[in-house]
């Protein structure tokens, strides 16, 4: 659950990024080779924060 949500929201927010950067276009195809590294390292970070974010909050309570 930790990881699908935390990918699912990590992807949205580094596609947003990189579309308030300029640095997302609306077709795939259309982007340069350095715009589309960009994005995916951007999904991918966004992607990790996110999961250690909700991780992190799940385990900090012990279960009681």
């Amino acid at each position: 659950m930790i990881l699908a949500l935390g990918v699912l929201a990590g992807s949205g927010t580094g596609l947003l990024i990189g579309f308030i950067a300029r640095k997302q276009k609306r077709d795939w195809i259309a982007m340069q080779k350095k715009d589309k590294i960009t994005t995916i390292l951007l999904v991918l970070a966004c992607s990790a924060i996110v999961i250690a974010v909700l991780a992190g909050y799940v385990f900090w309570y012990p279960v009681t």
